[in-house]
């Protein structure tokens, strides 16, 4: 556990006095998982579940250490201005609590600043690097924005119900939700429907997990299945899938088992508009949960990144190509690259897919996408894929260590760069804070580059998970 300051509540709107009677607690700061964070007269560190930064309040301690203790709140003496009113039933501390949600008490600005200060304190504490200039934060709903979930299924056969959703709170069992607010409207009142189709079916016992995927215009349901599904069953999922709208894929293995119920049907696919770029996926590949957020984010990536026509570009960890194509309606020549093949293939098809469309708007920049383990990265391959001008970075939550480490290499070994230039600009999004503070120390201290800019995502609200973006130039 790391302790870490926040500053989006005023320390003048807690109570002056120091002398609080014995048992309470003054909370100073948020950590990452959203627990308040105290200090004992002693000194000693207490993280508080349901505490807000400024509350005082008593806490109920359930884990003890040497110099940390952890516990729930249980009575607020004093309580933040910031706290509101939970837009969730299954949101708190009660029993049964779903585990979804961390910051659902916290009023939403507040949340996007302590996301803020995230980023700056790891910036600073891990990679010893202050941004030039804070961005503003990319914020948009707070409801109804999760267009991607996975949920556990499970049949009690004790009570003869189903339950459909995320787990409980530090638990393996799963909640009883009835709506969940943070998914599209649509969904959150399929819930129920969807509990009782499943007690309908033969296979209800062995059917483990629901994954959600929206589109624009096409709700798919992933469901698993550990035993083949009767006819009977298939035709259930048939009569729900006419009454809900939605469009129902089977996996009754690994993902790459997922297909189609019946094939045909409208594609499941987003759009970029600012782009002019339609994006189809399947359900199980990798998309943006938050997609009013998505938008957002690419064209101010875009707008960081400041592509022209004489620009070759390089996106990595690129996936479908969110990032690559739109890049294409702007740079000279781009290359995506991706660790997965079936990444790939998809990305090319989505490249096809979109200079087709553009008929007429002028066509898509010669655009390659390659696989490779870029978590293997070297500075002789970095130097194989050529010079690029800039590039786009979004890496998964490892982050790209192994690429910013060949990068520093490659500075402070000028032999090994055999005629070959780094980018001048690097856009970096990021899913940890933590790795991109170790990535920016790499490129900062040992790649010659200078942090910029940087500022947070909001993908997430309501949750501590932090995204992020970096703005980093050639010194």
């Amino acid at each position: 556990m790391s302790e870490q300051q926040d500053l989006s509540i005023p320390p003048s709107e807690s109570p002056s006095s120091d002398d609080l009677p014995e048992g309470w607690l003054r909370v100073g700061a948020l950590d990452m998982d959203a627990q308040g964070i105290a200090r004992r007269p002693d000194g000693k560190v207490v993280f508080i579940e349901g505490a807000l930064p400024f509350e005082i309040v008593s806490v109920n301690v359930h884990r003890k250490k040497n110099n940390w203790e952890q516990g729930v709140v249980t009575d607020i003496h004093h309580e933040s201005s910031q706290r509101v009113r939970p837009g969730c039933p299954n949101f708190g501390l009660h029993k049964g609590a779903c585990g979804g949600c961390k910051m659902q008490h916290l009023e939403a600005s507040a949340q996007v600043a302590i996301k803020q200060r995230v980023l700056e304190d790891n910036l600073w504490h891990l990679g010893k690097v202050k941004p030039e200039t804070m961005l503003r934060p990319i914020e948009g709903p707070t409801w109804g924005y999760r267009f991607r979930a996975r949920m556990s299924v499970r049949y009690v056969l004790k009570k003869g119900e189903v339950l459909i959703g995320f787990h409980e709170r530090k638990s393996r069992y799963i909640a009883d939700m009835k709506i969940c607010p943070i998914l599209p409207p649509h969904v959150s009142r399929m819930l129920m429907p969807l509990r009782a189709l499943i007690a309908q079916m033969e296979a209800r016992e062995t059917l483990p997990q629901i994954e959600l995927a929206c589109g624009d215009s096409v709700t798919a349901l992933v469901l698993r299945h550990l035993e083949p599904l009767s006819d009977g069953d298939k035709q259930l999922l048939r009569a729900f899938a006419a009454e809900h709208g939605v469009q129902w894929w089977l996996q009754p293995k690994g993902p790459d088992t997922v297909h189609l119920l019946d094939e045909g049907g409208a594609q499941l696919a987003y759009s970029l508009p600012d782009f002019g770029v339609h994006m189809p996926f399947k359900p199980t590949d990798f998309t943006q949960v938050n997609p009013y957020i998505n938008r957002v984010l690419v064209s101010r990536a875009l707008r960081l990144l400041g592509a022209q026509k004489t620009d070759r570009v390089i996106d990595w960890f690129c996936g479908l190509g969110n990032f690559t194509l739109p890049i294409a309606t702007q740079a000279g020549e781009v290359l995506g690259i991706e660790g997965a093949e079936a990444l790939v293939a998809r990305s090319r098809q989505n490249l096809s897919h979109n200079q087709a469309l553009r008929a007429g708007q002028g066509p898509l920049a010669p655009t390659t996408f390659v696989a490779r383990n870029l978590f293997e990265m070297t500075p002789a391959m970095l130097v194989a894929d050529g010079v690029a001008d800039k590039w786009l970075v979004d890496p998964p939550r490892e982050g790209a260590f192994a690429l910013a480490k060949a990068l520093a290499e490659l500075h402070e070994n000028h032999e090994l760069r055999q005629g070959w230039t780094p980018p001048q600009r690097i856009v970096y999004v990021s899913c940890n804070p933590a790795t991109l503070a170790r990535d920016a120390g790499l490129l900062v201290h040992r790649a010659g580059y200078r942090c910029v800019a940087a500022g947070v995502i909001n993908m997430f609200a309501h949750t501590a998970h932090v995204e992020s973006m970096a703005v980093f130039e050639l010194a």
